[in-house]
């Protein structure tokens, strides 16, 4: 195709073979209006909103914490959102993408943050995501390396891995919440089928931004509904304050050493994860996806991953990684321009600012969530399967994912096979106390088994 402007920094104005003009496309330093910010920052918000303060709810809700508390830890998931969005997109000499690249919460860690909570409370939480930050931004000098150690049938695996693993909360949520007097109700599962059924009806056959934000709309359409059968407490929301300082270490901050290692591989996964996000930020904005610009950015967004990671801990927050829902609405738009990025961090800090939003999402029922995230999950899932794909569905590769996932599931759907060696390795000190931390994490075995595996494996011709 033949283009009037350069796509590298300027609005581009595609012509098909007949001739014909088609949509307008604006690159990575496209100029674009104060509206078009405005416009975009909504739109990449309302895509990726649930998939931020999701892992807090769910963390929130397995530890039992007070509303209050959840309220405060989803306000600092937006505000830490908003800032590590900033980083990555405005690129601070080496520090960030300088692309449009959105930043959230990571589901990678969900299950460690849970592990974590349960043995020491939030602080542990913050405190392992405050030590284990540096393990990314040491990655982020070695890209050339990570890409060659990790193929896409160990990301793949890994990936695939989070979303099985996560399924299992989704559908504990959408019957109401495992040990609630109500669960498995046929209330319960009536209203997060029904919030599963508006996701998959606006998204098959709704078009542009409507199935774009599917999702956020589903959750909005269980939540009016629970509301009018009257399942939704609001008494916290007014008693929320109107106006909320972040405040760093407000809820403490903790490090238990045999945790470490978990959450070490936890950053490794949303590195991996980061690499395949940023790429396809490259190639949607129509920017290198190879050579030195190329690997420039993906060091410098690697590394604002870590930086926004050991931001989140302080203020309150989960560790933050690049989100893959914007490259969707990047190709929907056709506007790459890094300027809608500071539209999205601006919308987010100012979310975060107001407790009564972040109270209003918090008094949301169960099932509305699980109804949600229990199809999120599932594509999550998907994608990790389209990763192994992208490489070659080889009788190698489909070992690799089999035995992955074998370690991983079995790890989380029957923990009680291990529990003696658990219980022994705890018992001797701390190097054991990490090998007892890492066997309760079906991720963190399932990500060493890919690793090791794939190195093992000799590779045949057809992979």
């Amino acid at each position: 195709m033949l283009q009037e402007n350069s796509l590298a920094g300027k609005a581009g104005i595609e012509y098909g073979i007949t001739g014909m003009k088609t949509r307008p496309f604006f690159g990575v330093e496209a100029k674009v209006g104060i509206v078009t910010v405005l416009l975009g920052g909504i739109q990449h918000v309302l895509a990726m909103f649930v998939g931020i303060v999701t892992p807090p709810l769910l963390i929130a809700r397995a530890l039992g914490v007070d509303p209050a508390t959840e309220g405060f830890l989803v306000s600092m998931a937006l505000f830490t959102s908003g800032v590590t969005t900033f980083i990555q997109v405005r690129r601070w000499g080496p520090l960030g993408s300088g692309l449009l690249s959105v930043q959230g919460t990571s589901f990678t860690f969900v299950s460690l943050a849970i592990q974590a909570g349960r043995a020491g409370g939030l602080p542990l939480i913050f405190g392992m995501t405050v030590a284990g930050a540096p393990v990314e931004m040491i990655l982020s000098r070695f890209i050339h390396f990570a890409r060659r150690l990790f193929p896409p049938v160990v990301t793949g695996s890994v990936v695939m891995l989070i979303g099985t693993g996560l399924i299992r909360v989704g559908v504990l949520n959408l019957a109401g919440g495992a040990g609630e007097p109500d669960f498995g109700s046929p209330a319960n599962l009536g209203l997060g089928l029904f919030v599963m059924a508006v996701i998959i009806v606006l998204n098959r056959f709704g078009k542009g931004l409507l199935a774009t934000v599917s999702i956020a709309l589903g959750i909005a359409a269980g939540y009016l509904l629970a509301a009018v059968l009257g399942r939704v407490d609001f008494a916290p929301v007014a008693a929320a304050g109107a106006f909320c300082l972040p405040r760093p270490c407000r809820l403490g901050i903790d490090f238990d050493f045999r945790y470490f290692l978990p959450w070490m591989i936890g950053y490794l996964i949303t590195t991996i994860e980061s690499i395949g996000d940023l790429t396809a930020s490259s190639g949607v904005s129509r920017e290198p996806v190879e050579g030195p610009v190329f690997i420039r950015r993906l060091e410098g967004g690697i590394l604002a991953d870590g930086v926004g990671s050991l931001l989140a801990g302080l203020l309150n927050a989960m560790p933050n990684t690049t989100f893959s829902q914007n490259n969707g609405v990047i190709g929907l738009t056709g506007v790459a321009s890094r300027r809608i990025g500071y539209g999205v961090a601006g919308i987010l800090v100012l979310l975060g600012f107001f407790p009564r939003v972040s109270a209003l999402i918090s008094v949301m029922p169960k099932p509305v969530l699980g109804g949600a995230t229990t199809i999120m999950f599932a594509m999550v899932a998907v994608a990790g399967l389209k990763i192994i794909a992208s490489d070659g569905l080889s009788v190698r590769n489909q070992f690799v994912l089999a035995v992955t996932l074998a370690a991983g599931l079995g790890i989380d759907i029957a923990p009680e096979a291990f529990s003696r060696v658990i219980e022994r390795a705890e018992a001797g000190g701390i190097i054991l106390g990490s090998v007892s931390a890492v066997l309760r994490s079906g991720l963190a075995v399932g990500a060493i088994t890919a690793t090791v595996l794939n190195l093992l494996l000799p590779r045949g011709e057809t992979g």
